[in-house]
């Protein structure tokens, strides 16, 4: 009888796994914006993220991404809409990233005008057969988003639509999700009154961004504009609720913060709007996924918005509701507003543990200068480079007329004084490169002898009003590389390059005030002319020379053996470190976001261990709340941090 009943619940067991509904095929991820995000294929910024970013992303615990992709823009237009095969080739080793990495991959429509026309259906039902038939051999770790947040349609037609868009899928690939939504700009209402499809496998999604009124203070994209609110509380706080800004006064905003925000702006209320999508899944038996939801980090307060993320990722996680947040970078994401948004200085460290994210320990950035070589353009922008171009022309950064690689650059109709721009996230101290004869080496070509163009660099404008962003300029004419249409190669040191001033408002001559320890960005600019009807390509630009493998550049930041004990700490933690030799020591407290708040040390300390205390609530720093603080310890060519968690 024993055996009997082991035997019949391993049966049990067994259809229990064969036949209980499917869980969730990922959890938590982030939305990759402004990326695919472009005019056409061309123009998509590819090496705004590599494998190295998808890595980060799924280091913070992440299975998901959600591609956001002007899709239709990705097409030759109407009336076949086929889609370039630079996209393709793009979308292509993103999703062989994914693949590699085990991360799931959403291909999300967001093309921001289509959601908006009444005429959606026609591109809708050419694009998406093609996208099936490319992918359909993909993992199942790849999704197909039909339309972000379609916001005219009326619920009835759009449901058609939708409907017809899967049919069409279904054709060429049978086995991949297709995420689905409801009209009314994919909230939860809109969902809630779509009526389930007949394809079963489909996954449907909501955004959320409740209350809108806190969500969204300071934007100046919503009607009315909130470019003027700022300070909304959350959860509501009758004492910290702000006036009402003179510009929305007599709007629906002036009543919400005096009254309705009470309500709105309460956990609970959160939590009943999210059981709204929950009991549209139980009672329809389908799936949902929040795809998208955030807090614009321009006027909201860093406790608030903390508080608002934790409570809805946690909701969510709590229902097992998966979620990608909008967005990773930009005014919706995970770094520290106003930062360089670099994943290993400035993740907003409280804010990624609140949402259940393990973010990676913190780390100071420390300026050094540059002693290998570095790529500006090779097939795409270099790492650690945005570019732009400035004024009207024609500037390609995908221009199949390459010497090498992929793509080159090719630029023509440039009016005077345009400019490709090379900004260098981290500015950037190439004194040592200059001093040891580096050169920019790049492959060349242009078609008019009686023109020229100048590469520049500029340097970084500080606060001392006399200080400009000077200019290094060189100019290539035909008496440096031949203008006969054919692709040369050019090399030209650093330090061949000249001031020539700046221009900061007004003209300022050159005072030979030039920082190489302070490059700010690199340009193609076409300084002396209008270049109407001249050509001229670019390919495989960079920073060139051997190694400085003399300079010692790799100090440690780990060699005081410094620890912290308690910690985490309530009111008091004892640091240690050691010093193999006397030196100047420098101890600070920084908060979360890299902010000095206290000194403990800044003076001469022998060799040998030595210990401080330091006490969370001394009079030099009052109400220091609880969370993630860090002690850095500096000498002269040494740095080391420890992460503190002070607790209640």
């Amino acid at each position: 009888m024993h055996k009997f009943l082991k035997s019949f619940i391993a049966i049990l067991f067994l259809l229990f796994f064969l036949y209980a509904p499917a869980q969730n095929l990922f959890n938590k991820g982030v939305n990759l914006t402004n990326w695919f995000v472009a005019s056409n294929a061309k123009s998509i910024p590819f090496s705004k993220y590599s494998k190295k970013d998808l890595q980060d992303i799924k280091s913070l615990g992440c299975d998901v991404i959600r591609l956001t992709i002007e899709l239709h823009h990705m097409t030759d237009g109407a009336p076949n809409y086929t889609i370039d095969p630079v996209f393709y080739n793009y979308l292509d080793q993103v999703i062989d990233w994914t693949e590699e990495l085990q991360l799931n991959l959403i291909i999300d429509n967001h093309t921001l005008e289509v959601a908006k026309s009444k005429t959606v259906e026609t591109p809708l039902l050419k694009i998406w057969p093609q996208l099936a038939r490319h992918y359909k051999e993909r993992s199942t770790a790849l999704y197909y988003e039909i339309l972000n947040e379609p916001n005219t349609l009326l619920a009835s037609d759009w449901a058609i639509i939708q409907a017809k868009v899967v049919d069409s899928i279904r054709v060429y690939d049978k086995k991949h999700t297709i995420i689905v939504t409801g009209a009314d700009w994919g909230g939860i209402y809109g969902m809630t009154k779509l009526k389930k499809l007949t394809d079963t496998n489909l996954l449907y999604s909501f955004h959320f961004y409740d209350p809108f009124l806190f969500t969204h203070q300071g934007a100046s994209w919503t009607s009315p504009s909130f470019a003027d609110l700022g300070g909304v509380p959350f959860p509501y706080n009758a004492a910290r609720i702000p006036a009402c800004p003179t510009s929305l006064i007599g709007s629906w905003v002036e009543n919400s913060l005096k009254t309705d925000y009470k309500n709105d702006g309460t956990i609970a209320k959160l939590k009943s709007a999210i059981d709204a999508a929950l009991a549209f899944s139980s009672t329809e038996g389908v799936k949902i996924f929040c795809g998208e939801f955030g807090v614009y980090n321009l006027k909201s307060l860093d406790a608030d918005r903390v508080n608002w993320y934790k409570e809805v990722a946690g909701y969510l996680t709590l229902k097992s509701i998966p979620w990608t947040m909008w967005d990773y970078q930009g005014g919706f994401g995970i770094f520290n507003p106003n930062s360089n948004e670099v994943f290993e200085y400035d993740i907003n460290q409280q804010q990624a543990l609140g949402m259940g994210f393990t973010p990676p320990p913190y780390k100071l950035y420390v300026f050094r200068a540059d002693t290998i070589p570095f790529d500006i353009y090779t097939d795409f922008v270099g790492v650690g480079v945005r570019s732009s171009a400035s004024g009207n022309g024609i500037v390609d950064l995908f221009s199949t007329d390459k010497y090498i690689g992929n793509f080159c650059i090719y630029m023509t109709d440039q009016p005077q004084y345009n400019a490709l721009d090379f900004d260098f996230i981290f500015n950037k101290d190439l004194s040592k490169l200059v001093a040891a004869n580096y050169t920019v080496d790049f492959w060349f070509k242009a078609d008019s002898p009686n023109s020229n163009i100048v590469l520049r660099f500029l340097d970084t404008k500080t606060s001392d009003p006399n200080d400009h962003p000077w200019r290094q300029d060189f100019t290539i004419n035909s008496t440096v590389v031949p203008f006969d249409g054919a692709w040369h190669q050019v090399k030209i040191q650093l330090n061949k390059f000249k001031d020539t001033g700046s221009w900061d408002g007004g003209w300022f001559n050159s005072s030979n005030s030039f920082d190489w320890k302070a490059v700010d960005r690199f340009q193609i600019v076409s300084e002396n002319m209008s270049l109407a009807g001249k050509k001229f390509w670019f390919d495989d630009i960079r920073i060139n020379g051997a190694p400085i493998t003399a300079i010692p550049e790799n100090r440690s930041i780990t060699q005081f053996n410094a620890k912290a004990f308690p910690n985490p700490l309530t009111l008091e933690t004892v640091i240690e470190y050691s010093l193999a030799t006397s030196t100047q020591v420098n101890i600070s407290i920084l908060d979360i976001d890299g902010r000095e708040i206290q000194t403990l040390v800044s003076g001469y300390k022998s060799s040998g261990i030595h210990t401080i205390r330091w006490s969370h609530n001394e009079k030099k720093i009052p109400n220091l709340k609880q969370g993630i603080y860090f002690c850095r310890i500096s000498t002269t060519d040494k740095n080391e941090v420890i992460k503190l968690v002070v607790t209640d």
